[in-house]
């Protein structure tokens, strides 16, 4: 069951922070997980025809999420983010690298932070004696910003869609992160008419 919900979320991000969590005891499930999973379908019954359209010539609507435990212990939330926006950096890297071989070019490319404290520590050329400790790995982000590959933007907590793949939310502000995130209710007759304008 979880195989196949996790297929699904590349059309279904409203789906990955639950499955990604209930995926964690697919080794010794009890019967409350069997009743979390069961309880994914009953939604998905209920919004059977929901997911996100990729059309073949752009690029906009990519993904690339993880959901894991970190490595090292880190001794603040702006730590904790900071380590998260690098390896973020880093994917987004690879994904530029990919997407060269396909003709598109990426420069100045903007990366989303709901917290000011990250950003001041990525844009600082000076080390700061807070930031000391931390692992020289996790630095990378520094210099992608000083070569201005990647720019940083500050984003309202509100408006942070990254929460959808990460956080359990309330039904109001999941269903505001749905509708950002271009999710749509799609009709058999709707899905027919944009695979023809997809062809044409």
């Amino acid at each position: 069951m979880i195989g196949s919900l996790m297929y699904l979320t590349s059309s279904r991000p409203d789906l990955i922070c639950e499955v990604c969590l209930c995926a964690r005891y697919q080794a010794r499930p009890t019967e409350k997980h069997l009743h979390a999973v069961k309880q994914i379908f009953r939604y998905l019954k209920g919004t059977i025809n929901m997911g996100i359209w990729y059309s073949k010539d752009t690029g906009d609507k990519l993904v690339s999420w993880s959901f894991k435990k970190q490595k090292s212990t880190a001794i603040s939330s702006t730590e904790a983010e900071y380590f998260a926006l690098s390896g973020c950096c880093a994917q987004i890297l690879w994904m530029r690298s990919q997407l060269t071989d396909y003709g598109f070019q990426f420069n100045k490319i903007p990366l989303y932070c709901d917290n000011k404290s990250v950003i001041a520590l990525c844009c600082n050329n000076v080390q700061h004696s807070r930031a000391k400790h931390i692992d020289v790995r996790y630095h990378f982000i520094k210099e992608q910003v000083e070569n201005g590959i990647v720019e940083l933007y500050f984003v309202r907590t509100e408006y942070q869609l990254a929460d959808i793949f990460t956080k359990p939310l309330p039904r109001e502000r999941f269903n505001f992160l749905i509708e950002k995130l271009r999710m749509k209710s799609m009709s058999p007759e709707m899905l027919k008419r944009l695979t023809e304008e997809n062809n044409e």
